[in-house]
């Protein structure tokens, strides 16, 4: 199958250049490609995942990966797609968390430098930190112009609510990595999101005029949910991390067995490696059975970002849990000294704490509607104290909604 085409029965093309020209280099042969992730925390979240995950389909069809860890542009910000500006790192900061996030992109991708199509892992600050500003605004910024740059949605969109000159550079140092990447490692397509399309393009065309040669770029949605809510850091609940030190696999497998029914077979595309094929017969399931389409959702992504065995541990315990059965094994616990009920803890802490509830107000509300329990029993009153008399062999099981679960290990 061609590969744009498999990626257009995925839903992972939004918009592209010369698609007829990309569409023959892509099935003619092993080609170069980069896309950017800049480090602006220690993990990758779900915003990233479409991304990353067509990076995986098209080295998987023989093409050859370059991540591009943005170390540098980190620093500076990216507008796009944000209300107001990013808060700055410092440097060994931005470093520290470039080196963990390619951890969790093995999962997605093969780093194997003996494969000619083995990924690459690069980090901007190598290129960038030596430019001269001067040089770079008689070399490059003479190419772009302001009136242009005004017109970009990224741009646009942040005029009203202040936009600072360090933010309006981001879109030169994005252009100049693809000039970079082009003359380097001949990567002539960039990839990237919705929101990145301006920047891309100008990429391009700063290779157009500085190379006289054509480059591609393509992006992928900005992926949001029936209900409207973006797939992103900021989404109702808390950001979902691929970081099991930040979000469990439990939790991982859990959020996505807790989908909207509607959107179960559309994520399976995104963020699966299922067949289509196989995919649209989960799409008939209606009813009681699209159950099943989000436990082989819930399955199928967790292995992909955590691997197998923790999949099978996330899923044999949310069938334990939701069979009623009491097995909370492979739940994700937390251990808090036993003194602490001495002291005075109350359900609200315990919720807020292990992060079931994103806020003391979250928990005070899912009281009010009888969605917390601790052991089974409903607790209508969370700023009620935890007494020793609830443990059972000194823990405690909470619960919050239908199907999140954390379980309390009080020690010593």
């Amino acid at each position: 199958m061609e590969v744009l085409q498999s990626l257009n029965d995925r839903n992972l093309v939004y918009q592209m250049t010369n698609e007829e020209r990309l569409n023959e280099l892509l099935n003619a042969g092993s080609l170069s490609f980069y896309i950017g992730f800049d480090a602006t925390a220690s993990s990758l979240h779900l915003g990233h995942l479409v991304p990353l995950m067509i990076a995986s389909h098209l080295q998987k069809a023989g093409h050859k990966p370059h991540i591009l860890i943005g170390g540098a542009t980190a620093l500076v910000g990216d507008p796009s797609g944000r209300s107001t500006e990013r808060s700055l790192e410092s440097r060994d900061t931005i470093n520290n968390w470039a080196v963990e996030l390619k951890v969790q992109m093995t999962r997605f991708l093969d780093f194997d430098d003996e494969n000619t199509n083995g990924a690459v892992l690069l980090n901007n600050v190598d290129w960038l930190n030596k430019l001269n500003y001067i040089n770079f605004l008689r070399d490059i910024g003479k190419h772009f112009s302001v009136n242009r740059m005004l017109t970009a949605e990224s741009v646009k969109q942040r005029l009203e609510t202040g936009l600072s000159f360090l933010e309006f550079n981001y879109m030169l140092l994005q252009s100049y990595d693809f000039l970079h990447l082009f003359r380097e490692r001949n990567c002539i397509l960039q990839v990237g999101g919705a929101d990145q399309w301006g920047n891309i393009v100008a990429g391009i065309d700063l290779i157009r005029r500085k190379e006289s040669a054509e480059v591609y770029g393509f992006t992928c949605p900005l992926v949001t949910t029936s209900t409207g809510e973006k797939m992103s850091k900021s989404q109702p609940g808390g950001a979902i991390w691929l970081d099991p030190n930040l979000t469990s696999p439990y939790q991982y497998y859990q959020f996505w067995i807790n989908v909207d029914d509607r959107d179960a077979a559309y994520f399976m595309k995104l963020y699966t490696y299922l067949p289509v094929e196989e995919i649209a017969e989960f799409e008939k399931l209606t009813g009681a059975d699209t159950r099943k389409t989000k436990e082989k959702l819930a399955f199928e992504a967790t292995a992909i970002a955590h691997g197998l065995e923790e999949a099978e541990k996330a899923q044999n315990a949310a069938k334990a849990l939701f069979a009623g059965n009491g097995n909370q094994k492979n739940v994700p616990s937390t251990d808090i000294p036993l003194s602490r009920l001495a002291d005075g803890v109350s359900a609200i802490d315990l919720f807020t704490e292990t992060g079931l509830c994103p806020s003391r107000g979250e928990v005070r509300r899912l009281g009010r509607q009888g969605g917390l329990y601790i052991q089974g029993e409903r607790v209508s009153t969370p700023e009620d104290r935890i007494t020793e008399n609830m443990l059972e062999e000194s823990s405690l099981l909470l619960r919050a909604g239908k199907k999140r679960y954390h379980r309390i290990n009080f020690t010593g």
